[in-house]
């Protein structure tokens, strides 16, 4: 069992880290301040289920293979990258309409978890931070490793959920100010899409 003191610990850096400026809540208040907040929720739970993916890599081993495989670091890096530009290509191209504010952004609710899913998993950076941060907290004293770690991994999405959820709905209240503006839907529109095509540019350029 994990000492209290330690899972405090672990919950409060975990909050703290959940609201360091990055590209997952970066791209929750995009989405949310788009779209509504729902659309923002749906993708933060899309994001933390990609987080489930990160904390069974870790708990399994397997996020040591991006750590010591330069090319497999490389490919999935890429991946996520040309996601995000492809997602950047639409929000350049997309007019007013396509933006509307609310469930009625055409965007439906598989397509917007689905979309925090990849935008997680394909990010390698999250698997090797796993891996570096988790087993902080783990003590082979107190039991199985893996399951310390899915423990772990529950609470980091916990705080996860917490944070990225509360921007999802307070950057939805932009979304209200938007559906009644054209010209203010573009533009925000544009700036998603510049904010994708430089989270693509951090992604390929980040090191191991």
């Amino acid at each position: 069992m994990i000492p209290i003191e330690t899972l405090a610990t672990f919950f409060a850096t975990s909050v703290l880290l959940a609201l360091a400026p990055g590209p997952d809540n970066i791209f929750v208040l995009t989405q949310s301040a788009l779209h509504g907040r729902l659309s923002g929720l749906l993708v933060t739970f899309g994001l933390c289920t990609g987080l489930l993916v990160h904390t069974a890599a870790v708990a399994l081993g397997v996020a040591a293979l991006f750590q010591a495989s330069a090319v497999a670091f490389t490919a999935l890096k890429l991946c996520g990258a040309a996601y995000l530009l492809y997602l950047a290509w639409g929000a350049l191209r997309a007019g007013a309409a396509a933006i509307e504010s609310g469930s009625n952004s055409g965007l439906s609710p598989g397509r917007l978890y689905r979309r925090g899913i990849i935008m997680n998993i394909t990010n390698p950076k999250v698997s090797i931070f796993f891996l570096a941060f988790l087993p902080q907290f783990a003590d082979p004293n107190r039991g199985s490793l893996a399951l310390q770690m899915i423990f772990l991994g529950g609470v980091f999405i916990l705080a996860t959920i917490l944070i990225f959820g509360s921007i999802a709905l307070l950057a939805g209240s932009i979304g209200n100010w938007l559906s009644r503006s054209d010209r203010a839907q573009i533009v925000m529109n544009r700036i998603a899409g510049l904010v994708f095509v430089g989270l693509a540019l951090k992604l390929v350029t980040t090191q191991r």
